[in-house]
């Protein structure tokens, strides 16, 4: 099943003189079960294409397609409701909530759904164990866990629930190389559950991880292709 479709989407900000072609008539399509990496020089619209394709932002050209679902067809409240049910983002910053605890930010889309406290809790506790933080930590608010344990958290929150689409920026920035590897097999083990994912990195050795790497330069997608080793062969060789 195609969970997602990117129909010649385009992001142009701006007009005129001073417009800036983010993206550029971008065709992509992730099926149920598929992890693919966006690779691409900075400021050659990654961001811009998983923003998009999460619908953070409205392409000003062509179409957004979420398990069947044209983005542009809905109202802002269906919208929030789909990215709430359907979607999982892991950001470069994390955008955890200050005043929240870490199980309090991995259990906030299920409780801004509908769910009680308690079941969101004991989910949130779950997700919090899947990427190895403890319960010490999940009583601790973002300022008193280090980047990695806020990181985890993020994608924590991210994975919860029964996400369909997975989009994750440079997931792994401020991770060391074993819990980087670690969260890698984590979204690798949920695409082969059935979800559908969208990683952007810069490393090759991440890449790995995908079925498939999606390049961008200027905008444009220029080529893409299989991963061009086993994903433990690329991480041994960085030892």
């Amino acid at each position: 099943m195609t969970v997602l479709q990117l129909r010649r989407v385009s992001r142009v900000h701006g007009s005129g003189e001073n417009a800036v072609h983010a993206l550029i008539e971008a065709d992509l399509s992730i099926e149920s079960g598929e992890l693919v990496a966006i690779m691409g020089p900075s400021g050659s619209g990654k961001s811009t294409l998983l923003n998009l394709a999460g619908g953070l932002d409205a392409p000003t050209g062509g179409e957004v397609v979420v398990e069947g679902t044209a983005l542009s067809t809905l109202s802002k409240k269906q919208l929030a409701a789909l990215r709430r049910r359907r979607v999982g983002y892991v950001f470069q910053d994390y955008n955890l909530v200050p005043s929240l605890t870490a199980a309090e930010n991995a259990a906030l889309p299920l409780e801004l759904d509908g769910m009680g406290v308690g079941k969101a809790r004991k989910a949130a506790l779950a997700a919090l164990d899947e990427v190895g933080l403890d319960a010490k930590v999940a009583d601790r608010f973002p300022d008193e866990i280090s980047g990695g344990q806020a990181q985890r958290t993020a994608i924590a929150r991210a994975l919860i629930g029964e996400r369909r689409l997975v989009l994750a920026d440079e997931p792994t920035g401020a991770l060391d190389s074993t819990t980087g590897e670690d969260v890698l097999k984590l979204l690798r083990r949920r695409c082969d559950g059935g979800a559908a994912g969208l990683l952007v990195t810069h490393d090759a050795r991440h890449a790995g991880w995908a079925d498939r790497v999606v390049f961008l330069r200027d905008g444009r997608i220029v080529d893409s292709s299989s991963p061009l080793d086993e994903p433990e062969t690329l991480l041994e060789g960085a030892e």
